[in-house]
């Protein structure tokens, strides 16, 4: 069945994550996405593989952000690769680009240029820190501009030196951002036959996932730190187990579920213990009643905690392991972790764009591309014949 991006044509002059990863989830969806790339590559091609030690398996760092697009390599500091491009843009409904403004100008792919070829393509701009103020032209990383710009560096640094930032985490929520606009913008200009030009930073993004605390900070005054020892609901917390692991309890409800949870866990004696008998009992003796949990979990392996918690209403949580999760038990029925199969090597899983349509699996549609795997293909189809296409190719303008 094809996506529901079946038809849309996406043009992507975008390097290292946040802006290609877009591509890859429009890529899932169903569009046809055109990586244009300089005739040397995008540089997170030669990004240090730091999460695929083995001797074989996927580039994790080239996939994620790159699967299911073509690869079209131009030299746009030339006339003649900014032509080509031209010819591209003309069947093209989205471009994407993650340059700041210098370097768009540099290459002819500001507003004005794309449009000159296309003017009602949709226009989309991926930066650091915003398209506006003193830092507009400033480059920045998802680990600058989102985890330690946006309070969540500080959030998960209680009591210690700052935590290293998964990869690709920030640029990976800015791509799901920049996918979800295209499809508001493709919307507009359905309905209206207006196009549009889309902005979406990093640094935005950011300050989105910690809005509660950004929201409240000028009124509480509060740093955001938690200390789990007095966790106000203290079944809403993390907990130990005596193998090392940890859980979280998600209890938003505390009455609802204190006496289950206890009961399950085979310490029914702290249901009716005064200290912990209602909510205000147990936010009034937090610290006491974490240390009773503490002591619970922590006589029990996390197998042990699974089986005893099987069935239970109230939402919990192990903290797993990357290694664990393709085995959890509800990847597989719903499609969260499907096999890739390159054009050379083994196939490999690939997480797919985070949304079904029809109860359909997003599948992505193939791996990522080897550099200008398919630059001869699209100009075909844009109408040019084998002796122009090599004309462009002796002249350097495809590389």
């Amino acid at each position: 069945m094809p996506g529901p991006l079946a038809g849309v044509r996406v043009v992507e002059v975008a390097n290292w994550t946040f802006v290609p990863a877009a591509g890859a989830v429009l890529a899932d969806l169903g569009a046809d996405v055109i990586k244009v790339e300089s005739p040397t590559g995008d540089p997170q091609r030669a990004l240090t593989n730091l999460l695929n030690l083995s001797d074989d398996g996927p580039n994790p760092f080239l996939e994620v952000p790159n699967r299911g697009k073509r690869s079209f390599t131009a030299d746009l500091s030339l006339e003649g690769g900014r032509g080509a491009l031209a010819r591209v843009l003309a069947t093209a409904d989205v471009f994407l680009t993650s340059n700041l403004a210098p370097i768009r100008r540099k290459l002819h792919i500001e507003v004005e240029d794309i449009r000159a070829a296309n003017p009602q393509i949709i226009y989309v701009r991926g930066t650091g820190w915003g398209a506006h103020g003193p830092m507009a032209d400033v480059g920045g990383y998802d680990v600058a501009c989102g985890w330690a710009t946006s309070g969540m560096a500080y959030k998960m640094s209680v009591g210690g030196d700052p935590l290293t930032q998964p990869p690709a985490f920030f640029d990976l929520q800015g791509a799901n951002t920049i996918a979800g606009a295209v499809g508001m913008a493709l919307f507009k200009r359905e309905r209206t036959g207006e196009t549009s030009v889309i902005d979406v930073s990093l640094m935005h993004v950011g300050m989105w996932a910690l809005s509660p605390d950004i929201t409240g900070s000028p009124f509480s005054g509060a740093t955001g730190l938690g200390d789990r020892t007095q966790a106000p609901n203290p079944v809403v917390n993390t907990y130990r187990t005596s193998d090392d692991r940890w859980l979280y309890l998600v209890l938003l409800q505390a009455a609802r579920f204190w006496a289950e949870l206890c009961t399950l866990l085979g310490c029914p004696e702290l249901i009716d213990d005064e200290r912990f008998a209602d909510d205000a009992a147990r936010y009034t003796n937090r610290v006491a009643c974490v240390a009773a949990l503490d002591a619970v979990f922590g006589s029990k392996t996390l197998d042990q905690v699974h089986e005893l918690l099987d069935g239970f209403s109230g939402v919990w949580a192990p903290v797993l392991r990357p290694s664990e999760i393709p085995v959890h038990p509800q990847v597989e029925p719903n499609g969260f972790f499907p096999v890739v199969t390159p054009q050379s090597g083994s196939p490999f899983n690939l997480v797919p764009a985070p949304m079904r349509f029809d109860d359909v699996p997003t599948v992505p549609r193939g791996a990522a591309p080897e550099l200008g795997q398919h630059t001869e293909e699209i100009l075909l189809e844009t109408g040019l014949d084998w002796d122009e296409i090599s004309e462009l190719r002796e002249s350097g303008a495809l590389g």
